[in-house]
């Protein structure tokens, strides 16, 4: 396959898989030796083993961070600090981008930046959907009540108010009672279960700050 084929072939698709390159009569090793040269001379990113993005200026669409975090583990999701930066519900700039899997906790650096996997069991690997988080682009993302229960569970003593308050959460009111108290019934922590009488009281006072 020649640099110009694959470049119409892979079009809008912002991440690829080397499954791609497979073609009739061709071996696994010239393939392998294609995708070397391909990364040495600047044209692809490899954001690991079997994931490429084609470098600028072939490049027609940015992939968004999202998007990669899921790719990169599958049987994930975005969760945590990155999922309530992109809620707008804290104000701290994210610099990793944090996921939930059932797998090993990993930390990777690529070029598209910094990914990190937190290791919850299988019972919680829930409360996330697939959302639109560019044009073209969807990735699973736990909803904001799912990435502040997440949050709280993997912290030390998240669930103290000390801990909350540091989080300087914004909008707190418009979170979903119905939907935290949902939420938190998989966990079956009474770490959680403070939490969430402590962020619900917060919720309340938000909504009716004369009261």
């Amino acid at each position: 396959m020649k640099f110009d084929e694959l470049v119409a072939l892979i079009g809008d698709e912002p991440v690829f898989s080397s499954a791609l390159f497979n073609v009739a009569g061709v071996s696994t090793r010239q393939v392998r030796l294609q995708i070397v040269r391909w990364v040495n001379a600047g044209k692809l990113i490899q954001i690991r083993r079997g994931l490429y993005a084609l470098n600028r200026p072939f490049r027609k669409v940015e992939p968004h961070p999202f998007l990669i975090a899921n790719r990169f583990r599958k049987a994930s999701y975005v969760s945590l600090q990155s999922a309530l930066a992109y809620y707008g519900m804290i104000p701290e700039h994210v610099p990793v981008v944090t996921s939930i899997t059932t797998g090993r906790p990993e930390e990777y650096q690529t070029g598209f930046g910094a990914f990190g996997y937190r290791h919850v069991r299988k019972p919680l690997f829930t409360g996330f959907r697939s959302v639109s988080v560019a044009p073209g682009q969807a990735a699973f993302l736990a909803t904001p009540e799912k990435a502040l229960l997440d949050l709280i569970y993997l912290s030390p003593g998240g669930d103290e108010a000390a801990y909350l308050d540091e989080l300087r959460l914004q909008g707190a009111a418009a979170l979903s009672r119905t939907a935290l108290t949902a939420a938190a019934r998989p966990f079956n922590s009474p770490k959680i279960e403070r939490a969430v009488a402590e962020i619900c009281a917060s919720m309340a006072d938000e909504r009716d700050p004369g009261g």
